[in-house]
This record gives C-alpha cells, sequence and structure tokens, in this order.
C-alpha cells in the first residue's frame, strides 16, 4: 500500500492523540466498509458511525469528532444540511464528503455549507489518510478541478460588479481589516485554487510562510476556511472572480 501519509503514521507511532472520525453512509455495505478500513489505518480511530444525518448530529455531539466523513444522499437529514449544522454548532469538526462521483452537483453545496473536502467512496487508504491530514492542517482536500468549479459557483452567487474584460486585479490601496501587503497577495492566490506549495513556489517562499500568511489573513478576517476566504477576496475587490464558462449566463 506504499507510504500512508507521514503526518498521521507519525502521529500514530508517537503516542500522539489519533484523529477522531466518524463515519455517516446510509448504505451499510458502504459504511461498514469505510470503518473496517479506517480501523486498519495508522493516526485515525473510529469514534461512531451513523446511518443518516441526524444520528450523525447525535454522534457528533457525543463525541466530539476532528473529522466527519458525511455521505451526500442520507434519509431524515442529507450530507448538505448535516454539515450545515455540525459547522455552525461543533466548528471544531471538520467534515469530508462522501461522494459516488466528484462531479456529483451536490457537492457544491456541500462545500459552500462548510465542507473541507471530499473523498470518492472507491478511495484508497492513502486517499482517505491524505484528506483526513489536509482537512486538519487547515488545508481543503480539493481536486484542481473541483476548486475551480466551486469558484465560479461562489463568483457567481457573491462576487461584486466584474471588472472590464483584461483589467488587472485591483490594487491594495487600503487594506480591509488589516492585511498586509503580502498576506493580500497570498490570499489572492488562494482565490486563484492554488495549493500552499503551489502559493509557494509562486512566491519563492517555504510553505511555512505559507501557511502563516495564511493562518494570519484567516484570524485577521474572521474567515474560517479556504471557501469563506476565496468569498472574502472577491467581496473586497482582493481577487476578480473568473469568467463564467462559455455559453453559461450567470444569472
Amino acid at each position: 500500500m506504499g507510504h500512508m501519509g507521514g503526518d498521521l503514521a507519525a502521529q500514530g507511532g508517537s503516542g500522539r492523540r489519533p484523529a477522531r472520525v466518524v463515519v455517516a453512509d446510509d448504505q451499510t455495505v458502504v459504511r461498514e466498509g469505510i470503518v473496517i478500513l479506517l480501523g486498519l489505518l495508522p493516526g485515525i480511530e473510529v469514534v461512531a458511525s451513523a446511518a443518516d444525518g441526524l444520528e450523525a448530529l447525535r454522534q457528533v455531539a457525543e463525541h466530539r469528532p476532528d473529522v466527519v466523513l458525511m455521505d451526500l444522499r442520507m434519509p431524515r437529514c442529507d450530507g448538505v444540511e448535516a454539515t450545515r449544522r455540525i459547522r455552525a454548532e461543533h466548528p471544531e469538526t471538520q467534515v469530508v464528503i462522501l461522494t459516488t462521483y466528484g462531479d456529483d452537483d451536490s457537492l457544491f453545496p456541500a462545500l459552500q455549507a462548510g465542507a473541507r473536502g471530499y473523498l470518492t467512496k472507491d478511495a484508497g487508504a492513502e486517499e482517505i489518510v491524505r484528506a483526513v491530514e489536509h482537512v486538519m492542517s487547515g488545508e481543503a482536500g480539493l481536486s484542481p478541478t473541483v476548486q475551480r468549479r466551486l469558484l465560479e459557483r461562489l463568483s457567481a452567487s457573491s462576487a461584486p460588479a466584474p471588472a472590464p474584460a483584461g483589467a488587472p486585479a485591483p490594487g491594495p490601496r487600503e487594506l480591509p481589516d488589516g492585511l498586509t501587503a503580502r498576506e493580500a497577495e497570498v490570499l489572492s492566490l488562494v482565490a486563484e485554487g492554488l495549493t500552499n506549495a503551489e502559493i509557494a513556489r509562486r512566491l519563492h517562499v517555504s510553505t511555512a510562510t505559507v501557511k502563516t500568511h495564511i493562518n494570519n489573513l484567516f484570524a485577521k478576517t474572521g474567515v474560517r476556511d479556504r471557501a469563506q476566504a476565496v468569498r472574502y477576496a472577491f467581496q473586497r475587490g482582493i481577487a476578480v472572480p473568473p469568467p463564467p464558462p462559455p455559453g453559461k449566463r450567470v444569472p
């Protein structure tokens, strides 16, 4: 199976507390299969499982897990609503969506509700460990394609009036909330969908420096995750939303 997530593996081997996970899926075979797989992985402890969104909410309230792996389509309370309520009531718990297909349209409402990433249900051990690591370190577990499509949806729903074609991004004349020029630059690259590693290469700094800038700008702006940071960047004119795809009209 190869190298399975250095950070979590190291946690499991060094006595540090493992990531506590709840699995929510209404398909018994899928749910039990994921629970069994997670039980074999280093640095992960399954504390509960749930067959629907309401049960997931109860399990989160009882166990206060680090991460919930959340199915989208469940009875009584679907994954989107369960994600919204978990993020509102238990902001210390992160949500990773379980989906059959990475291009599922229901994925985007779940991400906007506060989910930090997604996994397809056929994900292997390395992918699961990586996704848990990402959300626990504050990074979004999203593919570049999904990030671009999420940016399009966020910009269509919350963007200010678009700048003229070819116009540069607005300059940081008076940056909001005490942001420094460097923090605004990092935020604009987050809004482009770049990962921390890509931002580090673009700016010729270390990923640790990028994480410091992101932590600082999150604290100053009050955003909780990258999706909120993107919306903030568009609303405050720090980044210009991408144009909609050809043939699509923005309502």
